[in-house]
């Protein structure tokens, strides 16, 4: 019932051109039509007091074609129209919106969203950059932002950079170039072993403001110029000698396995003459020789009594000992 009586109103507004429904639901607020990297969204604020559930439908035109149908029955508080359809919205086209509100049955009056001109009052988002070192000087790659229909080269045809660029920590020290079409740009005017920062911004004639600046990118020069293609030819001389070693590889692979595991064998007399036990007449005598026999005497100790006793000689003996060693310490 709620979606029939949408079409409905839709229907009967757009044939009759009418800018109000009804009046019984207050109108959405802050309705505005705005593009970023060329899209078209149209956003809004809910009525003034507005309570239970409440559902958007939005339309849009262009100055030559009447009113055609958005987002129906949302939620939330914008539409995003470029994705409805792309190829329906034009980069020179100059569009405007309207929103009402609809709670069950009842709807709210349509409420006009400013006018915008696509390639004039877009916001264009910031570029990327990076940034490459060589020796005493930096070149600077820029890369335009995405858009949603188009690109930017193919929108503003004469677009150029603005280059801001500076020491590390002395930005109030920064130097500019401007009116710069191409997107590589080799920073010559630099001190060796210093660290640089650099920021860009796109122009463009169709759009009176510039595009949102880029992050701030910063590198070190070092003081010899580098040659890439020095890097370039050692890199292609390793390449072409691995695939020559490969090519090698494959057709001769098998004398390269003969060479190192040969399937020649031992003619059969060396075979038989290493594996057969030893002959040698020194050799067999040694195997069947038994160990000398040891001689040796039985030798036995006799003690006297006397030796033990006070005063004799195993005494004195000790007494001469003890006193060499307290001599010696």
């Amino acid at each position: 019932m709620t979606a029939a009586i949408t079409v409905l109103i839709l229907t009967t507004s757009t044939l009759c051109g009418s800018t109000v429904v009804s009046g019984i639901l207050s109108r959405p607020t802050n309705v505005n039509l705005t593009s970023y990297n060329m899209n078209l969204v149209l956003t809004w604020n809910p009525p003034k007091g507005a309570a239970g559930s409440l559902v958007y439908t939005t339309q849009y035109k262009t100055t030559v074609t009447a009113y055609t149908v958005g987002c129906v029955n949302i939620t939330a508080l914008e539409c995003d129209l470029t994705r409805l359809s792309e190829s329906a919205i034009n980069e020179n086209g100059k569009y405007t919106g309207r929103v009402l509100v609809q709670s069950g049955s009842e709807a709210s009056a349509w409420v006009e969203s400013n006018q915008i001109n696509m390639d004039g009052d877009t916001i264009i988002g910031s570029p990327n950059v990076s940034l490459f070192s060589n020796g005493p000087t930096i070149e600077v790659s820029i890369k335009d932002p995405v858009f949603a229909i188009s690109a930017l080269r193919n929108i503003y045809i004469f677009a150029t950079y603005n280059i801001t660029y500076w020491k590390d920590s002395q930005k109030e020290k920064a130097k500019h170039i401007s009116n710069i079409q191409q997107n590589r740009v080799v920073l010559n005017d630099l001190d060796p072993w210093t660290k640089y920062c650099v920021q860009v911004q796109i122009n463009t004639e169709r759009n009176s403001n510039p595009s949102k600046p880029s992050g701030i990118v910063c590198e070190n020069t070092t003081n010899e110029k580098e040659s890439p293609w020095v890097a370039a030819m050692v890199t292609f001389v390793f390449m072409a000698l691995a695939v020559a070693l490969g090519v090698v590889a494959v057709v001769y692979r098998k004398s390269i396995s003969n060479f190192f595991c040969p399937k020649d064998t031992l003619p059969q007399h060396f075979k038989e003459y290493l594996l057969a036990p030893p002959n040698s007449t020194i050799y067999l005598a040694m195997q069947n020789s038994h160990p000398p026999e040891e001689i040796y005497h039985k030798v036995g100790i006799i003690t006297d009594d006397r030796t033990l006793e006070e005063g004799g000689p195993l005494e004195e003996a000790r007494a001469t000992c003890s006193r060499q060693s307290n001599v010696t310490m």
